[in-house]
């Protein structure tokens, strides 16, 4: 059963978190489609991946730069898997209907947009209702991550 975990930020903006989450996943083995809301976030996250630090490389794509099924992380607009994936991330306000096809999803969630927190509350409340295993993620003063629920 796919995990659904929940990442409720308070102090860092997602474009801070999502290298942070999508190195994780990397560095485990494990490929990633990252679901963005529309093409420019996606250009916007491809451009950021690249110069978010100095010293450090994840390898990721999308459409524009061909050989889908090849990138560890691959960036898309649509709801797609065509890498392979065993993990899922959603962020920005995008959405999607494929939890199901993934070991784990993440959902990232702007916690000072009052809007995003109540879309997610409904999400959560649906993918419980699916019997899908889901935890809530929240950033404490100094970033660090502790499960809430």
């Amino acid at each position: 059963m796919t995990e659904v975990r929940f990442y409720h930020l308070q102090r860092q903006s997602q474009e801070q978190v999502i290298p942070s989450l999508l190195g994780k996943a990397h560095d485990g083995g494990r490929r990633v489609v990252l679901v963005m809301p529309d093409e420019g976030a996606v250009a916007r996250m491809n451009e950021h991946l690249w110069t978010y630090a100095p010293n450090s490389f994840l390898p990721h794509g999308s459409r524009k730069d061909g050989h889908v099924e090849d990138q560890p992380i691959f960036l898309t607009a649509q709801d797609e898997n065509p890498n392979g994936a065993k993990v899922l991330v959603v962020a920005h306000g995008a959405q999607s209907a494929m939890h199901q096809d993934f070991d784990l999803c993440c959902e990232i969630l702007d916690g000072r947009d009052n809007g995003a927190v109540e879309a997610a509350r409904g999400r959560w409340k649906t993918y419980k209702a699916q019997g899908f295993d889901v935890t809530y993620w929240q950033q404490d003063e100094q970033g660090r991550w502790s499960q809430k629920a």
